[in-house]
C-alpha cells in the first residue's frame, strides 16, 4: 500500500502541470457553465496563444541550459516591425519602402533573420563573452527596443497587403475555421520536441544545464552549444514576430510587449527547471495554456485586467519555490 502511494506521488509530481491544466479547465468550465469550452472560445484561446508558443519554446530550451532571455518580447517587436516594413502597400506614401512591392517571401526571411541575429548576438555574449544571461539578455533588449524606434520612427507600421495578412489570418474548414496558428504551433512543436529528445544537440542542452563541468569534461563544446541554443531560440522569436505582425496587421514598439514575462511565466509552470536541465517540450505547451486559460478566465469573467499581471507575478512566485523544494535534492 505504501509503495503504491508513493508511485501515486511520484507520478502526480511528474505530471503536475498537466493535473493543473486539467483542474483549471474543469474549475473554469463550472464557474462560466461551460461557455468558456465552447469552440469558439477554444479556438480564440487558440488564436493568442499559438504566437507566444514560439517565445515560450525558445526561452524554454534557454533556461533547460540554465539560461535566462529578457529580450523576449523587444526582439519579437523589432522582428514584427522589420518583417511588416517590407509588407506594406506600396502605395502608401508614409510606408518604409514606398513605392516598392517585395515577393512573400521577402519580409518572413527579413523577420527570421532579424530574430536569428539577435539570438546569435545573445549567444555569443554569454558562450564567449562571459556574460551573465541575465545581464546579456537584458542589454540586448534595450538595444533592440532601441533599433525598432529607430528603424519605424516611432510610428505604427501598418497597411500590410492582403497576402502578408493571410499568413496569420487564414482559417482552415468553413465550419469549424481552425485558425492555420495552430498548425504553425503543432509543426514547429513537434520541431522542437525531436530536436531536444531525438538528437544528441538536445541532450547536450540538458547535460550542460544539468552540470556545465562535467559535459564540458565528457567533451561537450559548450560554448557552441551555447550560441545554438540562442540561436534556435531567436529564429523562434523571428516567426513570432512574423506572425503577430500579420495577425494584426501591423507592428509597433508595443507589440509583444511584456511577452518574456509570459514566455517565462508558461514555461515555468510547465515544470522547466530554472536549476537546469530538467523539462520537457510538452511541458512548456502544457504551461503555455494554462497561463493562457488563466488570463482567458479572468477576461471572461470580466475580472479587472490590471489583476492578471498580479496574478501572473504570484505564479511565477510559486511555481519557482516549488521547483527549487522538488530539485533541491538533486542541486
Amino acid at each position: 500500500m505504501n509503495t503504491n502511494l508513493a508511485k501515486g506521488k511520484e507520478l502526480l509530481s511528474r505530471h503536475s502541470s498537466l493535473v493543473t491544466f486539467v483542474v483549471l479547465i474543469f474549475v473554469l468550465g463550472v464557474l462560466t457553465q461551460g461557455r468558456v469550452l465552447s469552440w469558439d472560445s477554444i479556438r480564440s484561446l487558440l488564436i493568442a496563444e499559438s504566437s507566444r508558443a514560439f517565445a515560450a519554446l525558445g526561452v524554454g530550451m534557454i533556461i533547460i541550459t540554465r539560461g535566462i532571455d529578457l529580450s523576449v518580447g523587444a526582439v519579437v517587436s523589432l522582428s514584427a516591425s522589420v518583417a511588416a516594413s517590407f509588407a506594406q502597400d506600396p502605395g502608401l506614401a508614409t510606408a518604409i519602402f514606398p513605392g516598392i512591392s517585395f515577393p512573400l517571401f521577402v519580409p518572413v526571411l527579413a523577420g527570421i533573420t532579424v530574430g536569428a541575429l539577435c539570438g546569435l548576438f545573445n549567444g555569443v555574449l554569454v558562450a564567449y563573452g562571459k556574460l551573465p544571461a541575465f545581464i546579456a539578455t537584458l542589454g540586448t533588449m534595450v538595444i533592440a527596443r532601441g533599433l525598432q524606434l529607430i528603424y519605424t520612427r516611432a510610428a505604427i507600421v501598418s497597411s500590410l497587403t492582403a497576402p502578408y495578412r493571410a499568413i496569420a489570418q487564414t482559417t482552415l474548414g468553413e465550419n469549424i475555421r481552425f485558425p492555420i496558428l495552430g498548425i504553425y504551433m503543432i509543426v514547429i512543436t513537434g520541431a522542437v520536441w525531436i530536436l531536444m529528445r531525438h538528437t544528441r544537440q538536445g541532450s547536450n542542452f540538458y547535460a550542460i544545464g544539468g552540470n556545465v563541468n562535467a559535459a564540458r569534461v565528457s567533451g561537450i563544446n559548450v560554448e557552441k552549444n551555447l550560441v545554438c541554443v540562442y540561436l534556435y531560440a531567436g529564429i523562434l522569436y523571428g516567426i513570432a514576430g512574423v506572425l503577430i505582425s500579420s495577425r494584426l496587421a501591423l507592428a509597433n514598439a508595443l507589440t509583444a510587449s511584456g511577452m518574456e514575462l509570459d514566455a517565462i511565466a508558461a514555461v515555468t509552470v510547465g515544470g522547466i527547471s530554472h536549476s537546469g536541465g530538467v523539462g520537457t517540450v510538452g511541458g512548456m505547451i502544457v504551461g503555455l495554456f494554462t497561463m493562457g486559460l488563466i488570463r482567458f478566465g479572468m477576461s471572461f469573467m470580466a475580472i479587472n485586467p490590471h489583476f492578471q499581471l498580479l496574478v501572473q507575478g504570484i505564479i511565477i512566485i510559486l511555481a519557482v519555490y516549488f521547483d527549487m523544494k522538488k530539485n533541491a535534492k538533486r542541486l
